[in-house]
């Protein structure tokens, strides 16, 4: 079963001001989500409703919505910037 995407618009401008190859490995990530909410390599955030999920020195934020079928991406960036808030 497939979910929906949904990127939340401060993902989308953090992703843009992101190096090409960066937003290549973060789109990938992204599209794995889909198929697959929770692969093994997905980590819950202890002191967050979210989950993360590593690419590299970027890690991507997200927010797991069974009841809709829905990933909805909060952040994404390099590692020293992503936990900010």
């Amino acid at each position: 079963m497939t979910y929906r995407i949904d990127v939340l618009p401060a993902a989308v401008r953090a992703i843009r001001k992101l190096p090409p190859e960066a937003k290549r490995r973060i789109q990938a990530v992204i599209d794995v989500l889909a198929e697959e909410p929770r692969p093994p390599a997905a980590k819950k955030l202890t002191a967050r409703p979210e989950w993360r999920v590593r690419t590299g020195d970027y890690r991507v934020l997200y927010r797991i919505e069974d009841e809709v079928l829905t990933i909805v991406v909060v952040h994404a960036g390099h590692r020293r910037d992503v936990y900010e808030k």
